[in-house]
């Protein structure tokens, strides 16, 4: 359930509230979220996120900081980092990465400016 008027929106998700994540331009299988307030052009903004488990996302590159707390399960990182529930974490700009969750996870993400996607060779190149 959600409530909102002129000055905010105050935001209780349910399972239904979140949809296929495709800010991208193309779905991410096992990956889906609620917008908030996430600006498709600015790419500025608060968006939920939910991976299921087994799920890994894109490897992407960090064009401005990109800030996130996980609210429930662990999310590991590309470098084996673990991210656990309660943990606050934030990307400095120019930081590549991808992240997976063994158990699935949801985390609360907030950008300043969207990320770029790498390319498969990019991608390569970072994992020597």
């Amino acid at each position: 359930m959600s409530q909102s008027n002129e000055q905010r929106v105050i935001l209780r998700p349910s399972e239904e509230q979140f949809v296929p994540y495709e800010r991208y331009g193309r779905i991410v299988p096992g990956i889906s979220w609620v917008n908030i307030s996430y600006d498709m052009e600015t790419g500025c903004g608060s968006f939920l996120l939910k991976m299921a488990p087994g799920c890994r996302s894109l490897a992407h590159e960090h064009v401005d900081f990109e800030d996130f707390i996980v609210l429930d399960g662990e999310l590991i990182d590309d470098d084996g980092t673990v991210f656990h529930s309660g943990e606050f974490v934030s990307f400095k700009p120019g930081s590549c990465h991808w992240s997976q969750t063994p158990g699935g996870c949801t985390i609360a993400v907030f950008f300043r400016q969207a990320n770029r996607l790498l390319t498969d060779e990019e991608n390569a190149a970072r994992s020597g």
